[in-house]
């Protein structure tokens, strides 16, 4: 019986996505009906005719600059969830993200390099710091197993964590040094790491597309491992679960998905804390609806934040990043102060 009402809980969030997806991409600072948005959308990914009356413009507004904003704005916040799910899972704590890791530190810190000293790989031009960006964070995650795996050969939680947090101060302060040294390009730094999907047209979803697939496969390829080690490392291995195995490919498809995400996007915190926990709440503590649905639930969530930044303010932006902060900050205290208590 609980199967059945999880498919119909995840039935239900799909038509959630579908609906934001469309406000997202109807709400903006020109005026564009909803109908007008269903029709050009259909027009585009379907070839059904236009209604009348449809400006060239519009057509431009939703199908070149809103939908594909939006459907990024999804693909992020699913994947900093998803890989959020597993990190906390794994080190069975609520309040542990991917961050924990040293992915956005990495990124941050590569991306840092590419706008101060102006490098560019030929043929890829201005997505060089993206690149760029996501292999620094991949790298930093890198040295954290192998730092963590050197020093404990069973990879417990607790190194993991150690671990991540020296290195994820070691690079901010390098981070740090390298804006003290190239002031002048602070701001652009300090606006990258606050996150935003402004002018990010569908080369931008194109992009994060292999980053969620890998990751994703990767990830649901071990949803029954990750059910059995909640039950402990002990358990798992007497049922023959390679757990320092499992572990270090988890947390590879993690900062897959993290990494893709934050090297696209910026650094955009705490949806990987909030949507996995409201999940939990909702499905249980079975991954294989824990992972897929924190996928939906963050995507949803960062569709929100997102409108919140660019509608809020108008013509103004916020940064992404600092709602998500305004919005988890508290969220985190909740969920820090309800397990103390």
């Amino acid at each position: 019986m609980n199967t059945v009402t999880n498919r119909q809980k995840s039935i239900i969030s799909i038509f959630i996505v579908l609906i934001l997806i469309y406000i997202g991409a109807s709400i903006g600072s020109s005026d564009i009906s909803m109908l007008d948005t269903i029709s050009i959308i259909a027009n585009k990914a379907l070839g059904i005719p236009l209604r009348e009356g449809i400006l060239a413009k519009d057509v431009s507004i939703i199908w070149k600059i809103r939908l594909p904003r939006v459907l990024l704005a999804f693909l992020v916040g699913g994947c900093l969830a998803s890989s959020g799910a597993v990190v906390q899972s794994i080190l069975k704590n609520q309040l542990a993200s991917p961050f924990t890791l040293g992915v956005s530190s990495g990124a941050s810190l590569g991306a840092g390099l590419v706008i101060v000293t102006g490098f560019s790989i030929p043929f890829i031009g201005s997505f060089t710091l993206p690149l760029v960006g996501f292999i620094f964070g991949l790298i930093t995650v890198y040295i954290v197993i192998v730092f963590s795996n050197k020093i404990d050969r069973t990879m417990s939680n607790n190194t993991i964590i150690l671990a991540g947090m020296v290195f994820s101060l070691f690079v901010n302060a390098l981070l740090t040094t390298l804006t003290a040294m190239f002031s002048e390009d602070l701001k652009s730094i300090a606006l990258w790491q606050m996150g935003s999907f402004a002018m990010r047209g569908w080369t931008y979803v194109g992009l994060i597309m292999p980053f969620c697939l890998i990751g994703m496969i990767g990830i649901l390829m071990y949803t029954k491992e990750m059910d059995i080690l909640t039950f402990g490392e002990e358990q798992a291995k007497s049922v023959g679960v390679e757990t320092s195995k499992v572990k270090t490919k988890l947390f590879i498809f993690s900062a897959v998905l993290t990494g893709g995400a934050v090297s696209l996007s910026g650094t955009i915190g705490f949806v990987d804390l909030i949507a996995p926990h409201v999940v939990r709440k909702i499905f249980g503590s079975n991954h294989r609806y824990v992972i897929p649905m924190s996928f939906v639930f963050g995507g949803c969530l960062m569709v929100v934040t997102d409108l919140i930044a660019r509608s809020v303010f108008a013509p103004v932006e916020l940064p992404v990043g600092a709602v998500t902060a305004i919005i988890g900050a508290p969220f985190f205290a909740y969920v820090y102060f309800k397990k103390a208590s």
